[in-house]
C-alpha cells in the first residue's frame, strides 16, 4: 500500500482504523493509534498507516485483510502535498482487501480545483491496481481532487453503499472509473460529482451497476475511448435501476475522433428515470471537450448490440436521443424498447447519424433508427 501525506486533519477525529488479518483461529486487530497515529489535526499520520498495514501483512499469509473506517480521514489542507503523487490511498498487486465503515475520506479537493489548469494531473483519491477480490462498502469520499474511486487491472471486485460528493463544477472528479478491469458490481450507490459519476474505459468485461442514484454529473459513461491506436473493447455491461438528476448526461458513449482498434458490445441500459438531463441517451464518436486539439478524423471504434429498455423521464433539451455513430464504423444492433422521453412537457427530439438498429413498444421521442 502507498499513501500520500495525511497532515491537517482538521478538527475531525480519526475514533481509529482497524486493520485485520485473519490466522487459523482467530482476527488479529491492528489499531492506527498504536502506532503512532495522532488525533490533533496537526500531525502527519502516513507513517501510522503504513506501520500498521505492515503488520496486519507480516502476521501470516491471510486471504482476506479488513480495513474498518471508524472516523474521518482528512487530507492536507496544501494540496501540492498530495500533488507530487498520483494517488492518495494506492493498494497495488492485492488480493482479498476490504475497506468498510460509515466513516469518511476527506480529499480536501477545493483548494485545487480553483486554480488547477485544464488537463493538468493530480491525484486520485483511493487506487485500486493489479488486485483481486476487493471490497469496498458504506463509506463516503469527498472533493478529490481528480478521480475518487479508481480500479485498475482488477477482478472481482464489490463496491456496495458508497457516497460520493463534490461540486458540480468541480474539473476531472469522476466518482468511480473502472479500465482493464473483470468482474466487477457496483450496487446502491449515490455519486454528485463534476465529472462522470461511473465512466468505464477500455479492456472493461462483466460490468454489473445497479441502483446507482447521479447528479450533479456527467452521467454514466462508457469511454472515453480511441485515446489509442490499439485498445481493448469494451463488452457485456448492464446498467440497471439508475436515476439521473440535474445532469449533463444521463447514458452516454464516447470516442474520439481517431483510428482505433477498440471496441463496444452488449450493453444494456434497463431500467432508467432521468431528471432534467440535458442529453439523456447519446452516443457521441465525435467527443472532444472544450473543441480543444480535436484530432479532426473518423473513430475507429465499433459500437454493437447496444439495448436502451424501460428509460423515462425529460430532457432539459430538444434533443433527448442522440446517435451520433462513425462513419466508417456505423453502429449496429441497436435497440430501443419502451423508451419515454420528454422536453418540458413537449414532444422531445431524435438525431441518428450512421446507426442501425431496431425499435419494441412505445419509443418517445419517434424513434430515427
Amino acid at each position: 500500500m502507498k499513501l500520500s501525506g495525511f497532515n491537517s486533519l482538521g478538527f475531525v477525529l480519526i475514533v481509529f482504523v482497524m486493520l485485520s488479518a485473519c490466522s487459523t483461529f482467530a482476527m488479529t486487530e491492528f489499531n492506527v493509534l498504536n502506532f503512532g497515529a495522532n488525533l490533533n489535526g496537526r500531525n502527519d499520520s502516513t507513517n501510522s498507516f503504513l506501520k500498521a498495514w505492515n503488520a496486519a501483512c507480516g502476521q501470516c499469509k491471510s486471504p482476506q485483510i479488513i480495513i474498518r473506517i471508524d472516523g474521518t480521514i482528512v487530507a492536507p489542507l496544501d494540496y501540492g502535498v498530495l500533488g507530487k503523487s498520483d494517488n492518495w490511498f494506492c493498494f497495488e498487486g492485492v488480493s482479498g482487501v476490504s475497506i468498510i465503515g460509515r466513516r469518511t475520506f476527506d480529499a480536501k479537493g477545493p483548494s485545487l480545483w480553483a486554480c488547477k489548469a485544464p488537463n493538468s494531473f493530480w491525484g486520485h483519491a483511493t487506487y485500486f491496481t493489479n488486485s483481486n477480490n476487493i471490497r469496498i462498502n458504506g463509506l463516503t469520499f469527498l472533493n478529490s481532487q481528480m478521480f475518487h474511486i479508481v480500479i485498475n487491472g482488477c477482478q472481482n471486485v464489490h463496491l456496495q453503499g458508497v457516497k460520493i460528493f463534490a461540486a458540480g463544477n468541480s474539473p476531472n472528479t469522476d466518482g468511480i472509473h473502472v479500465q482493464l478491469s473483470r468482474s466487477m458490481e457496483i450496487l446502491s450507490t449515490f455519486i454528485k460529482t463534476g465529472d462522470d459519476c461511473i465512466s468505464i474505459g477500455p479492456d472493461t468485461e462483466n460490468l454489473w451497476i445497479e441502483q446507482v442514484t447521479c447528479g450533479p454529473g456527467h452521467g454514466i459513461s462508457i469511454g472515453s475511448l480511441a485515446k489509442d491506436l490499439k485498445e481493448e473493447g469494451v463488452q457485456n455491461v448492464t446498467v440497471k435501476n439508475t436515476i439521473f438528476s440535474n445532469t449533463q448526461n444521463g447514458l452516454r458513449i464516447k470516442s474520439w475522433a481517431r483510428p482505433s482498434s477498440g471496441y463496444v458490445q452488449g450493453v444494456r441500459f434497463i431500467g432508467s428515470v432521468m431528471t432534467n438531463v440535458q442529453n439523456p441517451i447519446v452516443i457521441d464518436q465525435n467527443y472532444c471537450p472544450r473543441n480543444e486539439n480535436c484530432p479532426g478524423q473518423v473513430s475507429g471504434i465499433k459500437i454493437k448490440d447496444i439495448v436502451y429498455e424501460d428509460i423515462k423521464g425529460t430532457s432539459s433539451t430538444p434533443i433527448a436521443i442522440k446517435f451520433g455513430c462513425s462513419s466508417k464504423n456505423p453502429c449496429t444492433g441497436m435497440i430501443l424498447q419502451n423508451v419515454n422521453l420528454t422536453y418540458l412537457n413537449k414532444t422531445a427530439q431524435s438525431f441518428c447519424s450512421n446507426v442501425v438498429g431496431k425499435v419494441f413498444d412505445l419509443v418517445r421521442p419517434n424513434s430515427c433508427l
